[in-house]
């Protein structure tokens, strides 16, 4: 049983982020009828939002002591934060506290670099096929993925979560059952936790805002919404800002469980597309159910002991089960009629 717990556990925090990233290029999917090839490198460029803040907050100064000396008899250099130096322990707090404040920064510069997408090539491609799509924006992301690698190398760049969340949760014993049976590390709690706000915020500022309301009317029905003096371009615009807001803040919480590098929007990709398709292109719930369904039998699927009966089966069984659900719901779990269809 605490097998299972843990397994389902590693299953909602991998599930939040292929549902946050799906979410997003369903957003832009079912707004747009675009499909985003570059959804991926705005996950990667969340995360480096959240590198390039620790790399500002930890600038140091440095002030030599003459009076302790090193081996070789210079003065020894005592290194400290500008941020520390400025506001003491709050400056500590705010080095501490890097990633999630990171969110701070990456909420204007990722609606701004999705509006630009969106304005500057996006538009172009609104009534082009598919395909043309798929090619002009998985290009894009080639080129995010160069000019990263180019400013920040093409290692991985580890991002220490805030010290009061690097142990692990004990599970067991808010279960009712013995101590440590069951420990969970605290920050994957805390990305699961922010995955489900964040998504229903999205869903609720669907649905319960006049701006929601007509967004989805203009996704039923573009052309009627237009015909009534609605400008409904521009709250499509601002929809794709919105896909590439959540797509950013899901990189940059996720930074501290997997170190951010300049692929690490290709590794998420192609994952994210298959959460999109079983849940239904253009569906919002479709691509939340599937991206947490998977990311479960993903994590069930790496246990040692189905490893044992199928190997590598971890590897293949998202792609298996899409299979499966295709063959079975064309459409996907949720999918609407004539999306995608001939």
């Amino acid at each position: 049983m605490d097998a299972i717990l843990l397994q389902l556990l590693n299953g909602l925090d991998k599930g939040g982020a292929y549902a946050l990233i799906a979410l997003g290029l369903t957003l832009v999917f079912g707004t747009l009828g675009v499909v985003n090839f570059a959804h991926g490198a705005l996950f990667m460029l969340g995360a480096f939002c959240a590198v390039t803040l620790r790399k500002l907050l930890t600038l140091e100064q440095v002030v030599l002591d003459t009076e302790n000396l090193t081996a070789w008899g210079t003065p020894t250099e005592i290194r400290t934060p500008y941020v520390e130096a400025w506001f003491g322990d709050f400056g500590a707090v705010l080095v501490n506290y890097s990633v999630p404040l990171a969110i701070l920064l990456a909420i204007p510069v990722m609606l701004a670099v999705g509006v630009a997408m969106e304005r500057g090539l996006i538009k172009h491609f609104y009534r082009r096929p598919h395909a043309e799509q798929i090619l002009v924006t998985f290009g894009l992301a080639i080129v995010l993925q160069e000019i990263i690698k180019h400013f920040f190398g093409a290692n991985p760049i580890p991002q220490p979560m805030p010290e009061n969340f690097s142990g692990a949760a004990d599970i067991g014993v808010m279960l009712g059952m013995d101590p440590n049976v069951i420990v969970y590390p605290w920050w994957r709690l805390v990305y699961f936790a922010f995955s489900v706000i964040v998504i229903g915020a999205v869903f609720a500022f669907l649905q319960f805002t006049t701006f929601g309301m007509v967004v989805r009317a203009g996704m039923a029905d573009r052309e009627t919404v237009g015909l009534i003096g609605i400008d409904i371009d521009k709250r499509f615009t601002a929809m794709f800002g919105l896909a590439a807001v959540v797509a950013g803040v899901a990189g940059v919480m996720y930074t501290p469980l997997l170190p951010p590098d300049y692929h690490l929007g290709m590794d998420f990709l192609v994952l994210t597309f298959v959460v999109v398709v079983v849940g239904g292109m253009g569906s919002l719930p479709g691509a939340v159910a599937a991206g947490f369904l998977l990311g479960i039998l993903q994590s069930f699927a790496s246990m040692t002991e189905v490893k044992a009966i199928i190997p590598g089966i971890d590897q293949i069984i998202i792609y298996l089960v899409a299979v499966i659900i295709l063959l079975v719901r064309p459409r996907g779990l949720m999918g609407r009629k004539g999306v995608m269809e001939s």
